[in-house]
């Protein structure tokens, strides 16, 4: 009688270090990899799995600036390392393969597979989900997973608009994340909490009004009306000299409720 194979979990870490674990072993450490050209390679046709991707576009990604003559060359010999690195039948029977076909490379993966970059954005969207349904207690998991990922650095080293343009995506969710827990902190009512993680979103994008807007109330629940007001008017400077605007009328709202 055939054993049957045992279906294991699979992880691919993005941010960080990238890596591919089974079963919560590493079976491919970054290392393995041997330079940016191969990471990047492995975490675009990952994040692409659900498609063939054509040489072309794969060359673009990995060599963002003007391509050499030889780039057919150096990609050939980029995917042959990351065959070989997917080749061990350990991870073969597990479902990951390397396939070529037509000028195109296809990446496949279970599909059960957890990826870190898919993993954020799940839990960032079950921390909001929890938040509109009133339901405080939920949304400290997910969205501390979602900070905990986030906060991670991608692909360190590698630039190109592709490599940036996920950057931006982490950043959002990071801040999205934190919005999440400051909400949490002062529905709880932990005002002292709030304040903290509400600092740290205003620290991360100077120009975002609902950073101040949450610590601004987290503020005043904490009974620190003074600083609020201060906070108000810190914005309202930055937006005139950065941006050549004014506070929005929500912000002023809350302005207005201060000084009341």
């Amino acid at each position: 009688m055939a054993t049957l194979c045992r279906i294991m979990e699979i992880r691919i870490y993005f941010t960080g270090r990238v890596t591919l674990e089974v079963d919560g072993n590493i079976a491919v450490h970054e290392h393995q990899f041997r330079g940016k050209q191969g990471r990047l390679l492995f975490t675009y046709l990952a994040s692409e799995r659900t498609r063939p991707v054509p040489r072309e576009e794969l060359a673009k990604i990995i060599w963002p600036g003007e391509m050499a003559l030889s780039w057919e060359v150096a990609l050939s010999a980029l995917i042959s390392r990351l065959r070989g690195l997917l080749s061990p039948d350990g991870l073969k029977n597990q479902g990951i393969a390397l396939s070529s076909s037509f000028g195109q490379y296809h990446l496949r993966l279970p599909k059960d597979t957890w990826i870190d970059l898919e993993a954020v954005t799940s839990a960032v969207d079950n921390a909001e989900g929890a938040l509109r349904s009133g339901d405080p207690q939920s949304i400290l998991g997910p969205a501390t997973v979602a900070v905990s990922i986030a906060r991670r650095p991608f692909l360190s080293g590698i630039d190109g608009e592709w490599v940036e343009s996920q950057r931006r995506k982490l950043e959002r969710q990071l801040l999205r994340a934190l919005d999440c827990l400051s909400t949490m902190w002062l529905r709880i009512g932990e005002p002292s909490l709030a304040v903290e993680t509400a600092t740290q979103t205003v620290a991360l994008d100077p120009f975002r009004e609902r950073s101040y807007q949450l610590l601004m109330h987290a503020y005043d629940a904490s009974g620190n009306k003074a600083e609020a007001v201060r906070l108000y008017h810190r914005l309202a400077e930055i937006l005139a000299a950065e941006l050549g605007t004014g506070p929005s009328a929500k912000t002023e709202a809350i302005y207005s409720g201060l000084l009341r």
